[in-house]
């Protein structure tokens, strides 16, 4: 079977018309009305205000401190920063009962499903922790670049949801993305190494666009960036470029990011990467979210 989507190549190729939509839903499957729909089929994002009360919140960031101090410091779910300091924490809805509940809210799962029109399941979910003055942030990238070369999964019927623990200032590293730059593919450069994940969750540096696409990208379509108090959540396309400065604030950033995959778009093996990563990237048991 060909691959409608190629990448991680020797040499650089034109960029790839997206092939599938980016709502596969309708007004009548959920919350989500016509208006919002269409805005995120057109820019491949959009803002939840209030997915989090307010009476759930202080609890959700004593767990986080809760799950960091009880993981083995060498457990591979625990991605650290250079200086030692925790950066993401995979899997926190199989460690923590209280985001578990989160995945299920009526403000979060029916949205996932009415965006992916089916069932659906979580392909990955982690906290991500950027302290103030030394968390560092995410180059520009498409999940769905990685998620198809590492991951095997076969189309762009996947979102994001990250949901903000704490206040989302300008300066502080909030996500920055490119609105609309879904609609497009934009293959990379250079072979997947082995054990590619063992890196890129702290640096990427393979399966990033190059500078004069980004650049290309970024005067077509300018750059929104996701701000707003605690609660609030950011939905966005599998496929849509984002990323994010380091906060040299003194004002910490954390979020609760979860990826729904539809059960009709389960992983097969890798395009683009010599094995499988390991389960709690890429889940592969796909078992619907109920």
């Amino acid at each position: 079977m060909s691959d409608p989507y190629p990448t991680r190549l020797d040499h650089a190729i034109a960029p790839i018309p997206r092939h599938e939509p980016a709502v596969w839903g309708t007004e009548s499957d959920g919350p989500l009305v016509q208006q919002q729909l269409d805005w995120f089929a057109a820019q491949g994002y959009l803002v939840r205000p209030d997915t989090v009360s307010d009476d759930r919140l202080p609890a959700l960031r004593h767990e986080l401190d809760r799950i960091a101090a009880d993981l083995d410091a060498d457990d591979p779910r625990v991605i650290r920063e250079p200086g030692g300091s925790i950066r993401s924490i995979f899997e926190p809805h199989l460690l923590s009962e209280l985001v578990a509940q989160v995945v299920r809210l009526d403000t979060v799962l029916p949205v996932a499903r009415q965006l992916l029109g089916s069932d659906v399941y979580i392909h990955q979910a982690r906290i991500n922790l950027m302290p103030g003055f030394t968390g560092t942030g995410f180059y520009w990238h498409s999940d769905f670049e990685t998620w198809h070369a590492e991951d095997g999964m076969p189309s762009i019927r996947a979102v994001s949801c990250s949901i903000a623990l704490t206040h989302n200032y300008p300066f502080n590293g909030s996500l920055m993305v490119v609105p609309g730059s879904h609609h497009t593919f934009y293959p990379c450069v250079g072979a997947t190494p082995d054990n590619n994940h063992d890196t890129s969750l702290v640096a990427q540096n393979v399966g990033v666009p190059d500078e004069t696409t980004l650049t290309k990208a970024v005067d077509h379509d300018g750059i929104d960036q996701f701000t707003g108090p605690p609660g609030s959540a950011l939905w966005f396309d599998a496929n849509l470029l984002h990323g994010s400065g380091s906060n040299i604030t003194p004002l910490p950033r954390s979020n609760i990011f979860l990826v729904f995959n539809s059960v009709e778009n389960q992983l097969g093996e890798p395009f683009a990467a010599s094995r499988r990563r390991p389960e709690y990237l890429a889940a592969r048991r796909a078992e619907r979210v109920t």
